[in-house]
């Protein structure tokens, strides 16, 4: 080759050296969905994409029903922080729970704080409510921010939302639940357990007719089964239910308790899914000159704060969500770091605390 045609070829790339723009750091532990992926399976061009995202009315309606046909089946939600960190890390750790009005998740919240603090990353708190319609309007808007990490309550999650958090590529930690099918990390306890050995505690007590009050959600549901199914095996197959809408109030459980007490054989305990229910089942059974638990015994879920100095004292299940928030935060931290995880599954189990109240 003449050695003109060696220059050239060697200016050119040079100036293509030069101007190739810089590789971006992958994100650790991620692999989730691109914007490139969404344009080969439309057959389109990235810049394509985008636009069609950003302004849908510039896109041909043919081009921009199989852009949105393809996002809708990756599950696909665009980096509103493109560009902005080098490192595509956030510092940015968004956590969802079903509600702050109650405290039985204070403490779960209290440790990620912590954790976040302790790495110098910030916590981003969501409330995604008992019915799921506001979870998934929150992951959207939480993927598309692209945090380093989420974790969420409980594990039972649209079809549409648990699509969108796989095709993300961002760490995931399910708590408060159990399941062999995490969609990353879990750490939680299962709630059917819970409501087996529940009955097993309150059936050696001596009470055979017992009752439920509990709230309309996944999880107080798992307990009552659990409660129901062990009971009925142990030979107790009348188990009145009355089911209240979540967050649980004090008002809820007075007024189960008054229902309760209408019935021609009343029960002789009351398993309640919170301890705000249970307080609650104790002010109406004293409001009417009972005695806890001569006459009505009371069993919560939680242990909260307050419960150990009711009075009576309840007794209840005792949750450590601090070691559920720790867990969750390391999972998260290990991952963004490269550290191998072990076990992606963590069982925290629970304690039956018996108290004065049953």
């Amino acid at each position: 080759m003449p050695s003109s045609s060696r220059s050239s070829t060697a200016s050119s790339a040079t100036r293509s050296s030069r101007t190739r723009p810089a590789r971006r750091t992958p994100r650790r532990g991620t692999g989730g969905t691109t914007l490139n992926d969404v344009a080969a399976l439309a057959g389109v061009s990235a810049i394509t994409v985008s636009r069609a995202l950003k302004k849908p009315d510039v896109v041909a309606q043919e081009t921009l029903a199989r852009i949105q046909d393809a996002v809708a089946r990756t599950g696909y939600v665009p980096n509103l922080i493109a560009g902005g960190l080098a490192s595509n890390r956030t510092g940015l750790i968004a956590a969802l729970v079903p509600t702050i009005a109650g405290s039985v998740f204070l403490d779960t919240v209290q440790a990620l704080t912590d954790a976040c603090d302790e790495a110098g990353c910030q916590l981003m708190l969501g409330q995604s409510g008992y019915t799921g319609f506001r979870e998934d309007a929150l992951i959207n808007a939480i993927v598309g921010r692209r945090p380093d990490g989420i974790v969420l309550t409980g594990i039972m999650h649209s079809p549409e939302g648990r699509k969108r958090l796989l095709a993300s590529g961002i760490p995931v930690v399910e708590t408060w639940d159990l399941t062999p099918t995490p969609i990353d990390m879990l750490v939680g306890f299962s709630h059917e357990r819970v409501g087996m050995e529940v009955a097993d505690y309150l059936y050696g007590k001596g009470y055979r007719r017992p009752a439920i009050v509990t709230a309309e959600d996944y999880r107080a549901g798992l307990r009552r089964a659990g409660f129901e199914h062990r009971m009925r095996s142990l030979g107790v197959l009348d188990i009145p239910v009355r089911v209240v809408t979540a967050p649980t109030m004090l008002r809820h459980g007075r007024e189960s308790m008054t229902e309760l007490m209408q019935r021609t054989a009343p029960p002789d305990v009351i398993f309640c899914s919170s301890d705000v229910l249970a307080h609650g089942v104790i002010t109406e059974a004293q409001a009417r000159g009972m005695q806890v638990p001569g006459d009505i015994a009371v069993m919560g879920f939680g242990d909260l704060a307050f419960s150990p100095y009711l009075h009576p004292a309840l007794s209840t299940v005792h949750i450590d969500g601090t070691a559920i928030g720790r867990q969750a935060a390391r999972f998260i931290l290990d991952r963004i770091e490269g550290h191998d995880i072990g076990e992606r599954v963590r069982d925290i189990g629970f304690t039956i605390v018996p108290r004065q109240s049953a």
